[in-house]
């Protein structure tokens, strides 16, 4: 915060707590005589409603006071005006980290532990997948969803159709270093809108066995193989989705199809090597790979 919002912050903090003190004691000060108090009960209108005049108990007021001290105290000890950090220098960035460390000084031996193991061997540990299973709601369900199921652009991992691969190696790889998988824009280089719709229909139609008599086939060896396979099948070492399949990352649909090939595709999962370390990642690359249909055969 700069030196102008600091001094911004404590005068408008300062002249409101003051603002308040005093309102308080004047509003106090305003209290009705005893003769004014039975000239005003003395008006009734519509036969039976009266003017009373009822000020606060005193009580009352001063815990309002009271409030006033806590706030001036707490503002002293802790951060709250502008760049002054308090007596106590309190942070809640220090705080974290001081969690963060006792944390790891708790738990750290007990990850060390299993990050030492093998995956084939996690994955024969309950307490291991159960810890797995922590770290996969904590770091990946908003993504993934609280099943592993996955949702419209995030992938099931709990089937066997893989963008990179299965294997436990490649999925500790992703884990740590994250992936980052880009389809371009392929509207432009296949020409026509009949262009268009020829690919999108060869494109849903893989699914039932190549067509290599479609007039986009060609096309799709030329501009979509690479990263496709020239049957269509994918390619792991890009993250090309196997269009061959049942399993869509977006929808089977032609106009989600469509989207795909106009717009592109844009995916990336962060890399979590800084967030939860090696020791962590190993853990929770055995859930995962364990959540695969085929897991006890890889």
């Amino acid at each position: 915060m700069s030196t102008a919002w600091s001094w911004y912050v404590i005068i408008g903090t300062v002249l409101s707590i003051a603002g308040c003190f005093w309102l308080i004691f004047w509003s106090n000060k305003q209290r009705a005589s005893d003769e004014e108090i039975k000239e005003s009960e003395a008006h009734v209108w519509d036969e039976d409603i009266r003017e009373l005049n009822n000020p606060l108990p005193m009580w009352w007021l001063w815990l309002f006071v009271l409030s006033i001290i806590y706030s001036v105290i707490y503002l002293a000890v802790y951060p709250g005006l502008g760049n002054f950090a308090g007596l106590t220098e309190w942070s809640q960035q220090d705080q974290y980290d001081q969690e963060v460390a006792a944390a790891e000084a708790k738990y750290g031996p007990m990850f060390a532990e299993y990050g030492a193991m093998e995956v084939a061997e996690l994955i024969n540990d309950p307490k291991a997948l159960g810890i797995g299973k922590s770290l996969f709601a904590n770091y990946c369900s908003q993504c993934h969803g609280s099943t592993a199921q996955g949702a419209r652009g995030f992938p099931n991992l709990t089937d066997n159709d893989w963008l990179y691969g299965g294997e436990p190696a490649k999925i500790e790889f992703a884990i740590l270093n994250g992936r980052a998988g880009v389809m371009p824009a392929l509207a432009p280089a296949l020409g026509t809108d009949a262009d268009l719709d020829a690919m999108v229909e060869y494109v849903q139609s893989l699914s039932d066995g190549q067509d290599t008599s479609s007039s986009a086939h060609a096309k799709f060896v030329m501009f979509c193989s690479a990263c496709h396979g020239a049957d269509g099948s994918g390619n792991q070492l890009v993250g090309g989705p196997n269009l061959t399949d049942d399993t869509w990352l977006y929808s089977s649909s032609k106009a989600e199809i469509r989207r795909g090939i106009v717009e592109g595709r844009l995916g990336a999962m962060p890399a979590h090597s800084n967030l939860i370390g090696p020791d962590r990642a190993r853990i929770l690359a055995a859930y995962v790979y364990s959540l695969s249909s085929d897991s006890t055969t890889n």
